[in-house]
């Protein structure tokens, strides 16, 4: 059967929008300013967090990774989307839906640890300030980083070689730009009940466990921090989990609705709608929240952007 299904099934067609033309021919241009936006944005954060030594912390070491995540996960599937949106022919190949798969997965997931482990971090910097730079070493920040993104890739290829290793009958249209896992698993004419099962348990553990312990982390920073006597110093101490929040609610909100929203047998437009909001939109948005809401990487970039005008 793994042999039928491997000659069979050499690419598959992405459908995407293409019953909606006019949308196509909206969503390239702002599909590519969008990604712009994210690879110049996310890129000034990471060059930022390095050239700028104040920046040389445990909380912009997380941010740093969270914006090389949110270039790799764009990076996975706009490329072929915005050719796709321009060509008549929107095919990709069998090893590349996989790679794509995987590649796509293990960024996703990666960034739900993340965030998890930045909400701990900015836990420890208010709830336990003076033991802070010895809790949270650098060996431990290499650590929690290096583990959040081995399991997840590792997690990520055995869903995907499990979904790929399913009979397709011959169907070749996957009813969505990308090759999403659960658009690909609608074409396998075989049991998918073992994916899925892999699928379920992945969602549990990366969506509600880490939120859970974000909440707890938020509870405790704000048990904290209303007992801190001065406004002022509320204000400063709020200010550096703002954004972090803000960013934690707009990602999880979009995934949630994703992935645990109930099946449906055909495809919606809207659900498409939505992954372009969770895929593009939302990795645009981040370094802006971190920008606005951060005055230390603001002056960063400042003191980065005229150092290199001095030099020149």
């Amino acid at each position: 059967m793994e042999l039928v299904n491997r000659t069979e099934i050499s690419e598959f067609f992405l459908k995407g929008f293409s019953g909606y033309p006019a949308l196509e021919h909206l969503l390239f241009p702002l599909c590519s300013a969008m990604y712009l936006v994210t690879l110049l944005g996310n890129t000034a954060i990471v060059a930022v967090s390095v050239l700028d030594v104040r920046l040389h912390t445990p909380m912009y070491f997380f941010l740093g990774n969270l914006s090389i995540l949110d270039i790799c996960y764009t990076s996975t599937f706009v490329p072929l989307m915005l050719v796709h949106l321009l060509s008549a022919q929107k095919t990709i190949s069998f090893i590349g839906c996989a790679v794509q798969m995987c590649l796509s997965l293990s960024a996703g997931s990666t960034e739900c640890l993340l965030l998890a482990i930045m909400a701990y971090d900015r836990y420890l910097a208010i709830c336990r300030p003076l033991r802070y730079p010895v809790l949270m070493s650098h060996r431990l920040c290499l650590f929690l980083a290096g583990t959040a993104w081995g399991l997840c890739l590792f997690k990520s290829v055995i869903e995907t070689v499990i979904a790929m290793r399913l009979p397709f009958c011959g169907r070749q249209v996957v009813s969505h730009f990308t090759c999403e896992i659960l658009a690909v698993l609608k074409l396998a004419c075989g049991d998918t009940s073992v994916s899925e099962v892999f699928l379920l348990v992945g969602a549990i553990l990366l969506l509600p466990v880490p939120l859970a312990f974000i909440c707890l982390s938020y509870i405790l920073i704000l048990a904290t921090i209303l007992r801190v006597p001065s406004a002022a110093g509320r204000r400063k101490a709020f200010s550096t989990c703002s954004a972090h929040l803000a960013v934690v609610m707009l990602f999880y909100g979009t995934v949630i609705f994703m992935y645990m929203k109930p099946k449906s047998k055909e495809a919606r437009i809207s659900d498409e709608v939505f992954t372009v909001l969770y895929a593009v939109v939302t990795p645009m948005l981040n370094p802006v929240i971190y920008s606005l809401r951060n005055t230390e990487v603001k002056e960063a970039a400042r003191k980065v952007w005229g150092r290199s005008w001095t030099s020149k």
